[in-house]
């Protein structure tokens, strides 16, 4: 099957998509990515790509096809400028490198912007093949949300590119059961809305791993590590409340390994609360090293703030928790919740509910090793029954049979009438 995948984010950026398009072309598939140039999280090109763009072009198989962009940079403004220039550069210089190429079916990757949907669309109309749009962040309700976009005028205008990019779609996925109404409100009734979850990416599953020598080494302190992006959408205010509510015990420890907005703010409220000998800063470090630093841990922080669409949200991150087999402490509403409650893989409270997370920090580090193991073997046990990666791939690779064969037919009936 020739298939088209559409990110605006590719290898040697850190997505799932890098993953999906290797087990797809594992399994015989001829796989094009159409993407930018990775400049991911930082916003500056990466050095490597600008010196050799040449060693980018193909990744584990499959060819890759890059077109010009703006670069993140910093600041909204300059953002919004990303996403619109790969939008215009997508439908345009990726249309004309594509000339000629058979596509069978079309994969769009969105995590955000929607706006990857722009070229997806328009090209789904040349290449006459179905699209399938993977939602993994809900607009125009997470740029409300987060505060990006606040105008009930912009909101709408939003919303209405939202519905321009689901009509163009043959099949659109959830990552969230949560998000399958509102994906619905905003498409046609003849496009098809399924749950297609992520997984935990490879590797994490490390048993004799190294712990990482950025972090002291201190078995006797019971030890939470936050990893990921350090945003407003993870709620660090309630953070640090919590572990200003634990400052005194010498016995527990917050480590934040990641980067992000609102990593200066932070760093300056650690200094502030006094919080510099329990909560440390690691930065930003390659996934690969993760296990380094999860050998460290005792639990592993996920929160997102109190908000609905959060609330239908399964963080990224709880794959990727679930699959190291350690417990999971959880400041979430809604549906990353209810997995983590309903498969014992940890403690919940309420999204924005600092006691209630420093209770469970506290009740955690007083169980026995036995239970805490047990929080760990329920959550492996999890990702291995709900996210598996062959598994989901395999489910989504059965919607793309389906999909060419109906527009096979579809255009076998049309030849026929002509």
């Amino acid at each position: 099957m020739n298939i088209l995948v559409v990110s605006q984010y590719f290898w040697p950026e850190n997505f799932r998509v890098n993953e999906l398009v290797a087990e797809l072309v594992g399994r015989g598939h001829c796989v094009t990515v159409l993407t930018g140039q990775p400049n991911y999280p930082d916003g500056v090109v990466f050095p490597p790509y600008r010196q050799n763009p040449r060693d980018f072009d193909r990744y584990m198989g499959a060819r890759v096809l890059r077109v010009p962009m703006l670069p993140r940079g910093q600041g909204a403004l300059r953002l919004a400028f990303n996403y619109l220039s790969f939008a215009l550069s997508g439908c345009l210089i990726g249309a004309w490198k594509l000339r000629g190429q058979p596509v069978d079916v079309i994969f769009t990757f969105a995590p955000s912007p929607v706006t990857v949907g722009i070229p997806s669309g328009w090209l789904r109309r040349i290449k006459r093949a179905p699209q399938v749009f993977w939602v993994l962040d809900l607009w125009p309700d997470t740029l409300k949300a987060v505060g990006v976009v606040n105008s009930p005028r912009l909101l709408g205008v939003v919303g209405w590119l939202v519905r321009q990019v689901y009509r163009h779609c043959d099949l659109v996925l959830g990552q969230s059961r949560s998000f399958i109404d509102n994906i619905r409100h905003y498409a046609t009734e003849r496009t098809a809305v399924e749950y297609f979850p992520g997984w935990a990416e490879a590797g994490l599953q490390q048993e004799d791993v190294t712990p990482a020598p950025e972090l002291p080494r201190r078995p006797e302190v019971f030890t939470i590590v936050f990893a990921g992006n350090i945003g407003d959408a993870q709620d660090f205010p309630a953070i640090l409340d919590a572990a200003e509510r634990l400052r005194s015990r010498q016995d527990i420890r917050w480590a934040i390994v990641g980067d992000g907005r609102m990593a200066p703010w932070v760093r300056e409220q650690i200094d502030a609360r006094q919080l510099d000998l329990s909560v440390v800063m690691l930065g930003r470090h390659p996934l690969e090293r993760m296990p380094a630093f999860f050998a460290h841990a005792d639990a592993l922080l996920v929160s997102l703030k109190d908000r609905p669409v959060f609330a239908m949200t399964i963080p990224g991150k709880l794959q990727a928790y679930l699959a190291t087999g350690l417990p999971v402490l959880a400041m979430l509403n809604g549906e990353g919740a209810r997995i983590v409650q309903d498969g014992n893989a940890g403690l919940v409270c309420a999204a924005g509910d600092a006691q209630g997370l420093a209770d469970n920090v506290v009740r955690l580090a007083q169980m026995s090793a036995q239970e805490r193991a047990a929080f760990g073997t329920n959550a492996r046990r999890l990702c291995a029954t709900e996210f598996d990666r062959a598994a989901l791939i395999s489910r989504l690779e059965g919607w793309f049979f389906e999909l060419t064969a109906g527009s096979q037919e579809r255009a076998d009936a049309q030849r026929e009438r002509g």
